[in-house]
């Protein structure tokens, strides 16, 4: 097996394209796993770790640009207050030594199912930046990212070089269920965003359908359902069927970790609190009632 290590953004696609079979390493988290246990014997690594570029974030028109080398810690110590619902999800990641060498990028790269980013990437309306030498630079967003279990939507010669979102507008929150409190991939897991500029809510589901995915009914349910100009309490009959909606967008199935019974009751469970535990933050943020 060949072993690549460029040092410079532009090394790295160019050995992309010479070898469009090889699998690029970001944090190796996930990569190593199944290399060690014989799961994937790629022609060739591409080893990420030393382009220097990919562990900044900056911003640019009001939007954050998030290098994909910019590890979990990091987020959570440097954007937490802008990407709140992404800090949460990383916090959940494995232990802190996977948080201190894994990266959002390595986690789309990835493409599982059960990534922790990518429920939160979906309810804040996210977007990968891929690029290859010969084509230039392509912006995807993370709801048309997903293709199948562990396929993206990136072209054999792409490689992933950061990911863009708005700062939250307003309260985010991550839920995530697994067989134990930590150091576990997810049963399933959900995020949501509420974004009261759009008076729209932003939602993702992990774990629980060949692919990440949002849950558009139920997002168009809630819009419309939330009271943004009063600001009055939300309905418990409001938040059941918000629930209902998330778990009937699942496409869940049984396996070790779980029932796809048991992921659609605890889907429905994680958007309900979900949705009172953000609506009742935004409803406490405004200039009325901190004014009182």
């Amino acid at each position: 097996m060949e072993f690549m290590r460029p040092a410079t953004w532009a090394d790295a696609l160019a050995a992309k394209a010479e070898h469009p079979g090889a699998l690029p390493i970001q944090g190796g988290t996930d990569v190593m796993v199944e290399i060690n246990f014989d799961v994937r014997r790629p022609e060739a690594l591409l080893d990420l770790n030393r382009v220097a570029e990919l562990t900044e974030w900056d911003t640019s028109g009001g939007r954050l640009r998030v290098g994909a080398g910019v590890p979990y810690a990091r987020l959570i110590r440097e954007l937490g207050d802008r990407l709140p619902g992404l800090a949460q999800a990383a916090r959940t990641v494995g232990s802190p030594q996977i948080r201190n060498r894994g990266s959002v990028g390595g986690n789309l790269g990835a493409a599982s199912p059960a990534g922790d980013s990518h429920p939160p990437l979906l309810a804040g309306d996210a977007v990968v930046e891929a690029e290859s030498a010969a084509r230039g630079v392509r912006m995807i967003p993370a709801a048309e990212f997903y293709l199948g279990v562990k396929r993206s939507a990136l072209e054999p010669d792409e490689l992933i070089r950061a990911f863009w979102s708005a700062p939250a507008s307003g309260p985010q929150y991550f839920s995530k269920i697994g067989t134990r409190n930590a150091m576990v991939i997810a049963v399933c897991s959900f995020a949501l965003a509420l974004h009261p500029e759009e008076r729209r809510v932003g939602t993702g589901v992990g774990s629980a359908a060949p692919t990440p995915r949002r849950a558009p009914a139920a997002e168009a349910f809630a819009s419309a359902e939330l009271d943004w100009e009063g600001r009055g309490p939300l309905p418990d009959a409001a938040s059941r069927r918000f629930g209902e909606l998330v778990a009937d967008a699942a496409a869940p199935i049984d396996d070790v970790r779980g029932t796809a019974g048991y992921r659609r009751h605890a889907l429905a469970v994680m958007a309900r609190r979900t949705l009172a535990w953000a609506w009742n933050d935004h409803r406490a943020a405004t200039p009325e009632r901190r004014a009182s």
